[in-house]
């Protein structure tokens, strides 16, 4: 069945069943942004359109056959633009609908496209599985509801998705290469059996050969692995692990290195300093120093740009999370200036245990003290910068000290309010000064 796309990828059912050859995708676009055609005009395009589109998203599922076609792709459905009237509702949901609700630029609405595309086709998209203890998880691994604590307790179930555009926005200039990713609305029986839309992440699929797990890490590009992991510190990744590295452009020619994706940051930007995982923390490459460009681009990097950025295109994420992000951010770019390299400072990052007993990082030691430090909204107490680094020291030095409390929670900057934020950023960033030996704050 043909189907009609309108302005906002909404799909509804076309009379005429005629099929085209797409002469690329960006004609494709083209034609989408005539409002004008009439029906002698489009016959034309019809008739020059030539090659086919190849290709698809991963959360499109076909049988084997199916995928024969769309690789060999002889035609596909033709989709003439329409447009909706003054006062006309968009399709109902009980027909085959993806709906932008946050997510924009070209790469984006090339892969909204796209998607819309091989749906109007006739695939089916297949969800993948619903966020671990969350109500529908197809594995029942929990039936909790949306808003309660998750896998990880500081990343709440159903946010997972937010978090996903969180790090491709926060992905300046592709510099860590995180696929183009949208939040939407699909609206189709492969994802429920009533009319109500379903909120999910949408990402382009990246072809690859292996994950970073089935291959060793000398194989991969110093490049590539500090890109990852300068993005990991900035965002306090809980879950990078191999299997959401992918590997790209091996042929295994000697002497060339792998080039590695990152995908899966569901578990970015938790609610407070949680204990970070980082695959990467121990490889070679993470001991080998920053380059020039990549300390340029660290140095570049606004944590309260950022911040705002999230604010205004995210505004279902917590601000304590946005406030993680601040603290990591700034932290990096004083570890960095100094000349420390990604293992320094995701140790640095990184929670230890001690007799069976886990011990806070020193990014936590220091969080807390400068915490405990900052006086309240009506409080107009000076903060003792040079007391507060005399007590890091001291802890640092001290194996018997707080290294072995249990943490149960973490530091959390939700509960400050914006002046107490305000003062704790500014001792944060002095501390940083005198324990890195920088002379500029950020």
């Amino acid at each position: 069945m043909a189907v009609a796309i309108d302005q906002h990828h909404g799909f509804k059912p076309f009379s005429r069943s005629q099929r085209c050859k797409l002469q690329s995708f960006n004609h494709l676009l083209e034609l989408t942004h005539q409002t004008n055609l009439s029906h002698h005009s489009f016959k034309q395009k019809q008739q020059q359109q030539q090659n086919v589109l190849h290709h698809h998203h991963h959360l499109l599922h076909q049988s084997d056959s199916e995928a024969d076609i769309i690789h060999r792709s002889f035609s596909t459905p033709c989709l003439p633009l329409t447009t909706l009237s003054s006062g006309e509702d968009l399709p109902s949901s009980s027909h085959p609908r993806i709906e932008i609700v946050r997510g924009t630029g070209a790469p984006v609405h090339a892969l909204v496209v796209e998607v819309a595309i091989a749906m109007a086709s006739g695939l089916h998209p297949k969800p993948l599985p619903n966020e671990p203890l969350a109500l529908n998880n197809p594995k029942d691994l929990g039936s909790q509801l949306p808003g309660q604590p998750g896998l990880k307790t500081s990343i709440r179930i159903g946010e997972a998705a937010t978090r996903e555009l969180a790090a491709y926005l926060l992905d300046h200039g592709a510099f860590a290469s995180v696929p183009p990713t949208a939040l939407v609305k699909f609206s189709h029986a492969s994802f429920f059996a009533n009319d109500t839309p379903k909120l999910a992440s949408l990402q382009r699929f990246i072809g690859h050969a292996f994950d970073a797990g089935e291959l060793g890490p000398s194989l991969y590009s110093v490049s590539s692995v500090h890109q990852i992991g300068i993005l990991d510190i900035r965002l306090l990744n809980l879950d990078r692990h191999a299997g959401n590295m992918l590997v790209m452009n091996h042929g295994f020619v000697p002497g060339v290195a792998a080039h590695l994706v990152p995908i899966d940051h569901g578990f970015c930007l938790p609610e407070w300093l949680d204990d970070p995982y980082f695959e990467w923390l121990h490889w070679p490459q993470a001991s080998t120093p920053f380059s020039n460009s990549e300390l340029d681009y660290i140095s570049k990097l606004d944590p309260f740009k950022d911040a705002q950025i999230l604010r205004s295109e995210l505004p279902l994420l917590r601000e304590s999370s946005i406030r993680v992000l601040v603290v990591c951010t700034i932290f990096l770019k004083h570890a960095a200036a100094a000349g420390l390299c990604l293992t320094d400072i995701g140790l640095l990052m990184t929670r230890e245990f001690c007799g069976g007993k886990e011990s806070p990082s020193e990014l936590e030691t220091i969080c807390s003290q400068v915490k405990a430090s900052v006086p309240l909204d009506d409080s107009s107490v000076p903060v003792n910068i040079s007391r507060l680094l005399e007590e890091n020291e001291n802890n640092i030095n001290d194996d018997e000290g707080s290294g072995c409390e249990i943490i149960r929670d973490g530091i959390s900057f939700g509960d400050m309010r914006k002046g107490e934020w305000e003062s704790f950023v500014d001792t944060f960033d002095k501390v940083l000064c005198g324990m890195f030996g920088n002379s500029k704050q950020v």
